[in-house]
């Protein structure tokens, strides 16, 4: 059996399958939650943030990102920042338009 090296791009995508923002309906990648990735010695270090500090979902979101995690056999280290502030501009162009953002 061969092992797969998990790269940065296959957390990111891990965390864009599974990890749903549940009051906006679209995962935190394109909603541009996620500031930074880097995976050695399997751990994935993921810097991201929340739309506000006093998001009341913040514990349920790092629960969720534990468990993307967790068919890839790396543990994640969730580093939650606050600079630079979340905004609009940081969604991508699909989150964007799906949310009615022009």
């Amino acid at each position: 059996m061969t092992e797969t090296t998990v790269t940065e791009e296959i957390v990111r995508e891990a965390l864009r399958e599974n990890v749903i923002d549940p009051e906006i309906g679209i995962n935190i990648v394109d909603l541009g939650l996620v500031y930074g990735i880097e995976v050695a010695d399997n751990v994935a270090d993921i810097t991201m943030t929340l739309t506000t500090p006093l998001c009341p979902l913040g514990p349920i979101l790092e629960d969720s990102v534990k468990l993307a995690m967790e068919p890839l056999g790396v543990a994640p280290r969730i580093n939650l920042v606050w600079e630079p502030r979340w905004d609009l501009s940081m969604m991508s162009e699909d989150a964007r338009l799906e949310l009615g953002f022009w």
